[in-house]
């Protein structure tokens, strides 16, 4: 689903990609594991084209999406629901109108559809009983719900988690991990989780990517880390508070 091939970037002379080359197949969870300021949410806009790499390229279902623009990248976009750290969502709107907005904005479908995609979406979230209220009114784990649900709307192929439970109580944090092991389980959707907290690496990952001084230095599954050498991977399984 996604493939970069020897990525390089640059901001201001600071190298923070260096070599990048990795594929993320579509279907399973991979996990993005890294320092701050390793470059991990930096991957995820590469993969949106949200920035371009300053030398290699990006490809999305097959597509090299390093140098497209606006109007090129929105069907590809579509292709990758997207779930924003702070979530993102709108405070004056309810659950039901988040979830729905994009769509209305977007795309010209009756509003029999929009709503009809709105309430598979509340169903799926468990959020059935929430549709109408606004998002502060909500715990942090359900209005990641919200957002998850928002993601879906569009019935990509692929969700992209920016630290999908930092802040969460471990309760919370469960049942959005739970959530994102569904995707792949009922929805057959592959996933993207960019983390520092490697007991959700562990949890749900089918892979896991290690980035450290904007290097790729591991990539295989998760189990695999316990019997790899580099000292900052044995550092971080020994102490992962530190990272």
């Amino acid at each position: 689903m996604i493939e970069f091939k020897d990525v390089h970037l640059s901001f201001s002379g600071r190298r923070v990609l260096n070599g990048i080359s990795m594929q993320i197949p579509d279907g399973s969870i991979t996990a993005i594991l890294g320092p701050s300021g390793s470059g991990k949410s930096t991957i995820v806009k590469l993969m949106l084209g949200l920035i371009q790499p300053t030398f290699g390229q990006v490809f999305v279902d097959g597509v090299d999406i390093s140098r497209f623009s606006e109007k090129q990248l929105f069907p590809i976009r579509r292709k990758m629901g997207i779930v924003f750290q702070g979530n993102a969502l709108f405070d004056s709107m309810s659950v039901s109108e988040n979830m729905g907005f994009f769509l209305r904005e977007n795309l010209s479908l009756p509003e029999d559809d929009v709503v009809h995609r709105v309430q598979e979406q509340l169903k799926f979230a468990g959020l059935e009983a929430h549709a109408h209220q606004l998002p502060d009114s909500l715990s942090g784990g359900m209005r990641k719900r919200v957002a998850i649900g928002r993601a879906l709307i569009f019935e990509p192929k692929m969700i992209l988690f920016d630290e999908p439970t930092a802040g969460l109580d471990p309760v919370s944090s469960k049942k959005i991990l739970d959530v994102i092991k569904q995707l792949k389980q009922e929805k057959k959707l592959g996933a993207v989780m960019v983390t520092h907290i490697i007991s959700d690496v562990f949890s749900v990952a089918d892979n896991v990517l290690v980035l450290y001084q904007g290097k790729l230095i591991f990539h295989d599954t998760p189990e695999k880390m316990q019997d790899y050498e580099h000292p900052f991977v044995q550092s971080f399984l020994a102490d992962p508070e530190e990272l």
